[in-house]
């Protein structure tokens, strides 16, 4: 990873959809966001359309968003659980379609290897639906050659900047 990366109280989230009105779904998602206590939002990427990976079903649509937050790590990735359950996610198996997907990718340079969150993000520097949205927001925590090694995995630009508002 390139340094520096993000501020301590600062925080990229993925997010994705691929079933029902994804884009509605992940306009409301950040708007949920930055209702969230103690949490500013700073910065939303443009929307990506992707191939699923490792899985089936449609097309996924994919952003990332920055956020400040005084919040704990566990609190913030309970109160992006919630709002997955209010958006109709199921579990009922890995790498399912799934009506939004939160994830934490990066939370400034903490890093963890905890059950429940890992940080960063296990499989960020394999996907491009995570690193190029993330490039465009905050192009210090990718790399040239990171975004070279995700080229092939097949995403486009579906809409520019403001698309969740």
């Amino acid at each position: 990873m390139n340094k520096p990366v993000l501020a301590a109280d600062t925080v990229a989230i993925g997010l994705g959809a691929n079933l029902g009105d994804a884009r509605q779904t992940l306009s409301w998602a950040v708007k949920a966001i930055a209702q969230l206590p103690q949490t500013q939002l700073q910065a939303v990427s443009s929307l990506y359309g992707s191939k699923p990976i490792d899985s089936s079903g449609p097309d996924y649509l994919n952003a990332v968003a920055l956020v400040t937050t005084q919040l704990a790590p566990l609190d913030l990735l309970h109160a992006l659980q919630a709002i997955e359950l209010a958006a109709g996610r199921e579990r009922p198996y890995r790498n399912a379609p799934r009506t939004l997907d939160l994830d934490i990718e990066l939370w400034g340079e903490l890093q963890s290897d905890a059950t429940e969150l890992t940080l960063p993000h296990p499989r960020m520097l394999e996907r491009a639906f995570v690193l190029l949205p993330l490039a465009e927001i905050a192009p210090q925590c990718v790399g040239a050659d990171q975004l070279q090694a995700v080229r092939e995995q097949g995403i486009e630009l579906s809409q520019g900047s403001g698309w969740w508002q």
